[in-house]
C-alpha cells in the first residue's frame, strides 16, 4: 500500500509497516511462493504496479488486488505474476473472461468470509452466500482457492480450523488458508488436512519463527 509493505487488520486499519521490499524478499527467500496484494488497487485508490513488477521479477508470486478485468489479469501476468488472485470479480461475469484470458491454471479465486458470508470490494461489502455454497461451482475457472477467515485476520487470535475442514471437503482444488493463523499447531493441523497456510501478521510481529517455518517444508 502506497509503495510500502504493510499489514492491515481486517483489511482496514494499518497495523504496521514492514522492512523494505528488498529486505522482505531476502527474508522470504526460503519459501516457495509469496502472496502479493496491491491494497490500493483492491480499494480502487491507485496502484503499485512498478513495485509489483519488481518483486514478481525476483520471486514466484501470486498477485491480487483489483483484478476485476481480463486486461488487468493479463497485465499482472506480463509483469511476472505466476498466478493472479481474483476476489470481487469472481462473482461477476468478468470471471469467465479473466479465466479465458490467462488460463484457469493461473487463476486463484479468493473466498473471503466474515460473519459466515463472503465479503468483496476490499472486504467492505457482504454478499448473501457462504464460501461453502459456491466453492464447487467455481472450480472450472481456477486452479485453487485462497480462503481468508476475515473475522480473525491480522488479530493474532487463531483461526477457524473447522471452517477450513468444511471447505477442504467441498473441493478437490488446492486451498490456501489465511486469516488469524498464529501458531505452529494450527499450521500442522492445516497441513494434515491438505491445506496450505498464508502467513502475515504472525511473521511480521515475530510470533512465528521464519527458520522454523522453513524447516517444516524441507
Amino acid at each position: 500500500m502506497d509503495g510500502k509493505v504493510v499489514q492491515l487488520v481486517q483489511g482496514r486499519e494499518k497495523a504496521l509497516e514492514a522492512d523494505s521490499p528488498d529486505e522482505m524478499l531476502r527474508r522470504f527467500a526460503a519459501f516457495p511462493e509469496i502472496q502479493l496484494i496491491d491494497l490500493n488497487a483492491a480499494i480502487a485508490n491507485g496502484e503499485n504496479s512498478a513495485l509489483i513488477e519488481t518483486i514478481a521479477s525476483r520471486a514466484r508470486c501470486r498477485v491480487g488486488g483489483g483484478v476485476r478485468t481480463a486486461e488487468r489479469a493479463r497485465r499482472l501476468v506480463t509483469q511476472g505474476a505466476h498466478k493472479v488472485i481474483v476476489g470481487t470479480a469472481a462473482f461477476t461475469p468478468a470471471l469467465g473472461e479473466i479465466s479465458a484470458a490467462v488460463g484457469p491454471e493461473r487463476v486463484i479465486i479468493a473466498l473471503d468470509s466474515k460473519d459466515g458470508k463472503i465479503v468483496v470490494k476490499g472486504w467492505r461489502e457482504a454478499t448473501d452466500f457462504s464460501a461453502e455454497e459456491v466453492i464447487g461451482r467455481l472450480e472450472s475457472f481456477c486452479s485453487g482457492f485462497l480462503c481468508t477467515y476475515v473475522d480473525k485476520e491480522g488479530m493474532l487470535q487463531g483461526t477457524d480450523l473447522s471452517w477450513f475442514r468444511r471447505l477442504r471437503a467441498a473441493t478437490h482444488h488446492e486451498i490456501t488458508a489465511a486469516g488469524g493463523i498464529t501458531t505452529m499447531e494450527e499450521i500442522r493441523e492445516l497441513q494434515a488436512m491438505g491445506v496450505h497456510a498464508a502467513l502475515g501478521m504472525a511473521i511480521y510481529t515475530g510470533r512465528l519463527d521464519l527458520a522454523q517455518l522453513a524447516e517444516m517444508q524441507a
